[in-house]
């Protein structure tokens, strides 16, 4: 593993644009960054990979476990829900079930997992599609990692029949900086090649039809199936939880409601405490482990009030809106700084199938700045 420079392609931002990426830039530097790339070999590739592989298989474990045990109050997942979540894992109800394992790897050691984005994951476009176009254009004679965009529409193609008539709501919050809004175009995009009829439509428009006990769309429209880049988190501290929990059998929500088993960082203590020493896990705790550790929110996103502590030496910190939903702690994992920051690797997952990646690179720790950089494959 290596990291290469490269000479930008002198139209890279209309060539992104093109591909629906208008979030490449952030306050005039580029996010999606194209003057380098990762290299990596065929067996780096395969290690990731099997890590990928082995890390759902262990999560899956760790859902049977929490629901057999009833242990779904340490998730932080209200009491009103815990018996549809129990159903829902139970009746595997029609789902994507995609989701990033963001990685240590650097070559010299076993992949390490800091979390599993699972709900709600971003940068997905970025690793789908727009690396792709580059290396294409760029390094046309080397390979990627990156079947994502294929196993997406193979997925929505495979839960179509069991959706029934009518269009698929799209649901997003309206965002300023345009990143959930590129996401959820693009992830309508994979649904529609799947030959499925699609709506957007706005959180804040979703009402509920009292007559007819269901949620309805700005037009009144009875919404059936909706894809929710809204974090379950979020929907169940609404006002509307208690209709959203009552009418789970007449609307269909994608992901489903057992996604709160895996997108909160409760998990982590969980997985080390079924799987002590697992080479792909990092020891966690719901208390002060001691020595270097990483202190995370259990429901924080893009890094924010994550705090990084070498012995009683906190090292590096950032702010942000989770201070009131208690913490986790992970063991520190050193990264390799190649040059222009620390790479986390984001190895996507559709189905349980390990499927493609993505880097991000930034400081210690890994926020809504950090860059995307591709990669390709040599060796």
């Amino acid at each position: 593993m290596r990291r290469t420079t490269v000479a930008p392609r002198a139209d890279w931002q209309a060539r992104v644009e093109a591909l629906g990426l208008v979030w490449h830039s952030l306050d005039g530097k580029p996010y999606w960054d194209e003057s380098a790339c990762y290299v990596f070999t065929a067996a780096e590739i395969a290690e990731i990979e099997s890590a990928s592989a082995e890390l759902y298989r262990l999560y899956l474990a760790a859902g049977e476990h929490v629901i057999a045990e009833g242990r779904l109050g340490e998730l932080g997942i209200p009491r009103p829900a815990w018996d549809a979540v129990a159903a829902a894992w139970e009746a595997e109800p029609p789902a994507l079930n995609f989701g990033r394992f963001d990685l240590g790897y650097c070559g010299d050691g076993p992949p390490k997992l800091f979390e599993f984005n699972c709900d709600t994951p971003t940068s997905l476009l970025e690793a789908a599609v727009i690396q792709w176009d580059w290396k294409e254009a760029v390094f046309p004679v080397l390979d990627q990692y990156n079947g994502l965009h294929e196993a997406l529409v193979a997925q929505w193609r495979a839960i179509a029949p069991l959706l029934g008539e009518g269009s698929v709501h799209f649901a997003h919050m309206a965002d300023a900086a345009g990143e959930d809004s590129v996401t959820l175009a693009y992830l309508r995009d994979t649904a529609e090649a799947a030959g499925l009829a699609t709506l957007p439509v706005e959180m804040a428009a979703i009402g509920w039809s009292h007559a007819a006990r269901r949620f309805v769309d700005g037009g009144d429209r009875p919404i059936k199936t909706v894809f929710h880049l809204y974090p379950w988190e979020w929907l169940l501290a609404e006002q509307f939880a208690p209709m959203l929990v009552e009418s789970l059998g007449r609307t269909r929500w994608i992901e489903p409601i057992w996604k709160t088993l895996w997108s909160n960082k409760a998990i982590l203590p969980i997985l080390w405490e079924l799987f002590p020493g697992h080479p792909n896990l990092l020891e966690a705790g719901t208390r002060p482990i001691g020595g270097d550790q990483v202190a995370k929110p259990l429901f924080g996103r893009e890094g924010a009030n994550v705090s990084i502590r070498w012995g009683d030496r906190v090292v590096a910190e950032s702010d942000g809106d989770y201070v009131e939903q208690g913490w986790i702690y992970q063991r520190f994992q050193p990264l390799r700084d190649f040059g222009a920051g620390y790479p986390v690797i984001g190895s996507w997952v559709v189905d349980g199938v390990p499927v493609g990646m993505g880097i991000r690179e930034d400081g210690l720790i890994t926020g809504n700045t950090a860059r995307f950089v591709p990669h390709v494959i040599d060796g």
